[in-house]
C-alpha cells in the first residue's frame, strides 16, 4: 500500500526515459513493430580489448571484495586519465570508484546536501539530476534555456537564480538531453558568477566527453578558483560502449571523496571487480581506439537532422556532442492530428509512440517543455525508417 511507503520514495518519479523504454517494450511484446529512439545507450558491443580484459581478470581470480573506492591501479588509471584528457590533478585519496556515474552522483548529493538546500539545474538536464536532488531532501530550480541559446544558460541568468539556500549547481556538457557543449570562454564567464558565493559547490557531469564532433570539451575544475568545489564525475558507459559494465567515478575535494567513500561502504561497498579490471584498459588505452563510435555516431548526426529538417514544424539545432537530438515540437502544439490532441511534448511524444510507432521521451522530463528527445544510438536503417514513419504519421 502506498500511504505505508516512506515519503522519500513517494516524492520520487519514474525515469522518464526507462518508463518511455518499457512502453516501447510492452508495445513490442503485444506484436507492435516499435523503433525506439528512447534510450541513452550506444548501440555498439563493447571494445573487443576492453572484453578480453574481462576475461582475463576472470582467470586472474579477480573475484572478492574490491576496495570500496576501487582498485589503487584503476584510481591510478584514473588519475592518468584526467591530466590526459582534462588537465586536472588528482590524487588517489580524491578519486572514488562507483557503480556508475549515477551511484556517483547520488553519492555526492546524499554527503552534501541538507533539508532546505537548493540545487540550480540548468536545464534543460538529465532527468535523474532532480530526483536525486529531491532524494537529498533538497529542493532543485531550473535555470530555462532555449533552442535560441543552443540551450546554454548565461551568467546573468545564473546569478539572477542563486539564493541564499543555494548549495550545489550541476553542470553537464556535452548535454543529456541537447548534445549541447559549453566552451571555455563560457564556462569560465559562469565561474565568475559562482566565485562570489564560496558556499556554492559545482557537480560537473562529463561522461559524454568524448561523444564530440569537433567542439573542444573542458571541465569546469580546470578553472583554478574552481578547483577546490567541483566534483568532475564520469565513467565508461557511453564512451566506451559499456553501460552494463557500471563503472563510474569522481575526482573531487578530499573532504568530500573521503564522504563519498564512506556512505558508499554502507551501501553497496566497491563496484563490480570485473568490470573494474576491464575499466583500467579502457581508460589505458588512446582515444582513438574509440573514435570509430564517435565518427559514426557524427554520420548519424548529419543525417538525422537532414531527415528531420524536411518535415515541416520541427525546429532544430546542431548538436556538439553527445547522441541525441532535441527538437522544438512547439509548432505542432494545440493542434489535432489524426484524432489526438496535442497540448504538450507528452502527448507528441506518445502521438509518435501511437501512430508512428516510434519512442521517443518528452521533454516535460528534461526541464524543456516545448522539446523531445530522439537518441540516435540506432542504426542508419532503424533511424531512417523511424524518420519516414514520423514524417508519415504528421502528413
Amino acid at each position: 500500500m502506498k500511504n505505508q511507503l516512506s515519503d522519500r520514495i513517494n516524492s520520487l518519479p519514474v525515469s522518464a526515459t526507462l518508463a518511455m523504454a518499457a512502453k516501447a517494450r510492452e508495445l513490442k511484446a503485444a506484436g507492435k513493430d516499435i523503433i525506439s529512439l528512447s534510450l541513452g545507450e550506444p548501440d555498439f558491443n563493447t571494445p573487443d580489448f576492453i572484453k578480453e580484459a574481462a576475461i582475463q581478470a576472470v582467470h586472474d581470480n579477480y573475484s572478492s571484495y574490491s576496495p570500496v573506492d576501487g582498485y589503487a591501479d584503476l584510481k591510478d588509471a584514473i588519475i592518468t586519465k584526467f591530466k590526459r584528457d582534462n588537465n586536472l590533478d588528482y590524487n588517489p585519496s580524491q578519486i572514488v570508484v562507483s557503480t556508475g556515474a549515477k551511484q556517483s552522483i547520488a553519492n555526492v548529493a546524499m554527503v552534501l546536501l541538507n533539508p532546505g538546500d537548493e540545487v540550480l539545474l540548468p536545464a534543460p538536464y538529465w532527468v535523474s539530476y532532480s530526483a536525486i536532488a529531491t532524494l537529498g531532501e533538497a529542493t532543485y530550480k531550473e535555470i530555462p534555456s532555449s533552442i535560441e541559446t543552443d540551450f546554454k544558460i548565461t551568467p546573468e541568468q545564473l546569478e539572477a537564480a542563486i539564493t541564499p539556500k543555494t548549495k550545489m549547481i550541476f553542470f553537464n556538457s556535452p548535454n543529456n538531453p541537447s548534445g549541447s557543449i559549453y566552451s571555455e570562454p563560457e564556462y569560465r564567464a559562469l565561474a565568475k558568477v559562482i566565485e562570489k558565493y564560496p558556499n556554492i559547490y559545482v557537480l560537473s557531469d562529463e561522461i559524454y566527453e568524448h561523444i564530440s564532433y569537433g567542439e573542444p570539451t573542458f571541465s569546469f575544475a580546470a578553472i583554478e578558483s574552481m578547483y577546490d568545489r567541483t566534483i568532475t564525475v564520469n565513467g565508461v558507459a557511453k564512451a566506451f560502449a559499456m553501460t552494463g559494465w557500471r563503472i563510474g567515478y569522481i575526482g573531487a575535494p578530499d573532504w568530500i571523496a573521503r564522504a563519498c567513500n564512506k556512505i558508499q561502504g554502507q551501501i553497496t561497498s566497491g563496484a563490480n571487480s570485473i568490470a573494474q579490471r576491464a575499466t583500467i584498459t579502457a581508460l589505458e588505452a588512446p582515444v582513438s581506439k574509440i573514435q570509430y563510435m564517435v565518427d559514426e555516431f557524427h554520420k548519424r548526426r548529419d543525417m538525422v537532422l537532414d531527415l528531420l529538417s524536411k518535415i515541416e514544424g520541427f525546429k532544430l539545432n546542431k548538436p556538439g556532442g553527445a547522441f541525441y537530438i532535441f527538437p522544438d515540437v512547439s509548432f505542432f502544439f494545440g493542434k489535432e492530428i489524426k484524432g489526438h490532441k496535442i497540448e504538450n511534448a507528452t502527448d507528441f511524444s506518445l502521438f509518435l509512440l501511437e501512430e508512428a510507432t516510434v519512442a521517443t521521451v518528452t521533454g516535460e522530463a528534461f526541464g524543456a517543455p516545448d522539446c523531445i528527445r530522439m537518441s540516435y544510438a540506432a542504426s542508419e536503417v532503424q533511424l531512417r525508417e523511424a524518420i519516414t514513419r514520423i514524417g508519415k504519421a504528421l502528413a
